[in-house]
């Protein structure tokens, strides 16, 4: 699970083995959460985080989400 980014009390992370739709997990001490980045940055599913929390973690991975893909492309040999 190669961590690609960390701020405040956010891990966005993915897993080495899982579907090849490129999409980011995010983990807090609060919960977790999944964002699809294509073909658009769309949250998949979260557990335990306020509306709050995902309008913030929504805006990072939309910000981030260029850089997120790279790491992943370069993560898989793409």
């Amino acid at each position: 699970m190669p961590t690609v980014y960390r701020v405040g009390k956010y891990r966005f992370f993915f897993n080495s083995r899982e579907e090849t739709r490129r999409h980011i997990h995010v983990d807090s001490p609060d919960g977790t959460a999944k964002f699809w980045l294509e073909p658009i940055v769309a949250l998949s599913v979260f557990y335990y985080l306020s509306k709050d929390e995902l309008t913030e973690l929504e805006k990072i991975v939309k910000e981030k989400s260029g850089e997120f893909i790279e790491e992943w492309n370069r993560h898989f040999g793409i």
